[in-house]
């Protein structure tokens, strides 16, 4: 992942990973990332709402983007993350997830990520620490 630091990169974001589960990216850059993910019968659970691996992987994505808008796209590694789940979301809803550098030091950052619904209904809170390359 390339790119100018503050740029909209939405379209020109390129991680097959992500395409599988629909996430688009609506703003990279400025050490914070925005993406979201259309809730399909396909990202559900058995008991019928959004899967917990889809929140995180749409979580983790865009706290990577976030890290990346500093590093450039093999600039960082994950070293560890959590995640919280809040709230069930049900299929034909949207999930924005919104990350930001909290903390940085020379060589490791701390990311953290909201997940919420259109309606603003708080999803997942998820942390990480990233390793710069």
């Amino acid at each position: 992942m390339t790119g100018d630091k503050g740029s909209n990169r939405g379209e020109s974001f390129d991680d097959p990973f992500c395409d599988t589960l629909d996430i688009t990216f609506d703003k990279i850059g400025d050490d914070t990332a925005t993406a979201r993910m259309p809730v399909t019968k396909s990202h559900l659970n058995f008991a019928g709402v959004l899967h917990g691996g889809a929140v995180f992987a749409l979580a983790d994505a865009t706290a990577g983007a976030a890290l990346a808008s500093k590093t450039g796209a093999d600039g960082s590694v994950a070293l560890e993350a959590n995640v919280s789940f809040l709230e069930g979301v049900d299929a034909g809803e949207t999930v924005i997830a919104t990350a930001e550098i909290a903390h940085e030091s020379r060589k490791t950052a701390e990311l953290t990520v909201s997940v919420e619904t259109e309606a603003g209904m708080r999803v997942a809170s998820y942390r990480s620490r990233g390793y710069k390359v």
